[in-house]
């Protein structure tokens, strides 16, 4: 499996909206995604996220894609800047 994990700052009085944003029930899940999590930490101000797919060649072709471009600019509205991205290969994961 690959992916990706980032960071957020999500601006303040958003959260609500960011949430609807990346948890649209209408939105088409990603060819190849295995799951998708966003934490909102205790003791941390800026948001954790971590999306896995696959393979690295599912995650890059979403990367690429002009619908995962429209969700990003969707979700960098309630954003002070851009994500902090982490990719690479998982090497343990249990979903069950």
């Amino acid at each position: 499996m690959y992916g990706t994990i980032f960071k957020l700052k999500v601006k303040v009085g958003h959260e609500a909206a960011f949430v609807n944003v990346m948890s649209d029930p209408t939105a088409a899940k990603p060819k190849g995604m295995v799951a998708l999590f966003v934490m909102k930490p205790d003791q941390k101000e800026d948001w954790i996220g971590a999306a896995v797919f696959e393979s690295k060649e599912a995650y890059v072709a979403n990367a690429n894609s002009p619908e995962q471009h429209e969700a990003f600019l969707r979700f960098m509205e309630h954003l002070d800047e851009e994500p902090n991205w982490t990719d690479g290969t998982y090497v343990i994961g249990d979903l069950a």
